[in-house]
């Protein structure tokens, strides 16, 4: 996996000096300041880094290496369930929402896949109805992995898509509906206003609040990752973040950050374009693959 190769390679330089000072603490923050880190979460994770590595008395760097990972890895197991919800009454409802170009149509695409292949009936609703693309690429994922479809003409109300969606799957004994709707620039008052009318037209549909509202985020997006999960958490109360586009890039600190301010827990990320490569988040794995050595070209 070529995630975070160009922080792995700088970290183990850091490491690779074999001499624990000062210099190797203000590396190591720069480190993760270039990963997409908020300055804050940054300056905690070093400090706290320096308590551990006093309080056990840790000489070596590989020692430093498993001390940071651990502070890494702890700040995504202070609450919340990183398991996607799956309600006791279907169908389960997950509603996707975004800015434009995450991935949010391809990431419900692979996660259909991965619920088919595990015998259940899925329904993938088309509520982007702005882009007549978008409403083509999910019923061709609806197609590829053998799920129902609901969708309707190039402009219809987004709502009313999922309203219908949510009754037919009802009518059809469908396990899950998978929703898909417009992106939207986060800055957009007025198309944020229409998500706040999608949320609630699904749970009147639903009889609930949908199992869960699931945030895509793109690993490139960087600190403004944390204005879009304000601004969404605000509109359509998000319950569960997704990190797509992992493959490739040396950023992804931004999510550390994202989940200390908002506490959402990351529920899936994408590390590929095959249906396989949408994973369930370990917070062990994405500490270990931030700091790891790069394997491959």
């Amino acid at each position: 996996m070529a995630m975070f190769r160009r922080l792995m390679e700088r970290v183990d330089r850091i490491f690779g000096r074999g001499v624990i000072d000062e210099d190797l603490y203000e590396e190591l923050e720069e480190a993760l300041l270039q990963s997409d880190t908020h300055i804050l979460t940054a300056t905690e994770i070093i400090e706290d880094l320096r308590k551990a590595i006093r309080s056990e008395k840790v000489t070596s760097p590989e020692g430093i290496k498993e001390r940071l990972q651990e502070e890494i890895r702890r700040r995504f197991d202070q609450g919340g369930n990183p398991r996607l919800a799956v309600s006791s009454d279907p169908p389960t409802v997950y509603l996707f929402v975004g800015v434009n170009g995450v991935g949010k149509t391809t990431t419900i695409g692979k996660l259909a896949k991965r619920l088919t292949q595990q015998g259940k009936r899925v329904l993938l609703a088309a509520g982007d109805t702005f882009r007549a693309a978008a409403i083509e690429q999910l019923q061709m994922w609806a197609e590829r992995s053998g799920a129902d479809f609901v969708g309707a003409l190039p402009n219809s109300d987004p709502a009313s898509v999922l309203f219908d969606a949510v009754t037919a799957a009802k009518a059809r004994g469908c396990d899950y509906v998978l929703a898909d709707t417009a992106g939207r620039q986060h800055t957009k008052g007025n198309l944020m206003k229409e998500l706040e009318k999608v949320s609630k037209v699904t749970e009147k549909a639903l009889g609930r609040s949908p199992d869960e509202v699931l945030l895509v985020l793109d690993a490139n997006t960087g600190q403004n990752a944390i204005r879009q999960a304000e601004e969404f958490t605000q509109a359509s109360g998000v319950t569960g973040l997704v990190l797509t586009k992992l493959d490739g890039t040396a950023r992804g600190g931004a999510l550390i950050g994202v989940w200390e301010r908002f506490h959402i827990p990351v529920k899936l990320i994408g590390v590929g374009e095959w249906p396989e490569d949408l994973r369930d988040f370990d917070a062990g794995e994405f500490a270990r693959q931030l700091f790891d050595s790069p394997t491959g070209s």
